[in-house]
């Protein structure tokens, strides 16, 4: 049998933010990541909860080099948005799995998360697509995290 991954890629030096209590309004997730652009900073992973009691979470990750920028441009929605949280969580590597097979293989997002769950290695974020599935963890399980999807796909 083929291995559903035939290739992983790394991004190092990248940062999470997360903005708690964001109300669910497109209006306002798309000004939010409009200043952000403007500010010049290209950021990557986006994932956004289900809304809840009119509010939503959103994460997002970008470069280290980019945090204060970012930081300085979201001060600027704390005044409309009173109930606000920014958390940082920097010192991160972000994984990305790709391979046409997952597209038939069903159980490889899940076989990838046990994979990680055995080696101590926590999520910090998840995204994917038909073909690829991308991680944020610590810098520190970088190593390790390669090694154990290596050796189970023989990549």
């Amino acid at each position: 049998m083929t291995s559903p991954i035939s290739q992983i890629t790394t991004e190092e030096n990248v940062t999470l933010i997360t903005l708690d209590n964001i109300p669910s309004n497109t209006s306002d997730i798309a000004r939010i990541f409009r200043a952000i652009g403007e500010s010049g900073v290209n950021i990557d992973m986006i994932s956004q909860t289900s809304p809840y009691k009119g509010s939503i979470n959103i994460s997002f990750s970008l470069q280290d080099e980019d945090v204060f920028t970012v930081l300085k441009t979201l001060k600027a929605f704390k005044a409309d948005y009173e109930n606000l949280r920014i958390d940082i969580n920097s010192n991160n590597v972000k994984i990305s799995l790709f391979g046409e097979g997952m597209r038939t293989t069903p159980g490889t997002a899940a076989k990838t998360m046990e994979l990680l769950a055995q080696n101590d290695i926590e999520i910090q974020l998840i995204t994917t697509s038909e073909v690829d599935i991308s991680y944020l963890i610590s810098a520190s399980d970088k190593d390790k995290a390669i090694k154990c999807f290596k050796e189970y796909f023989n990549i």
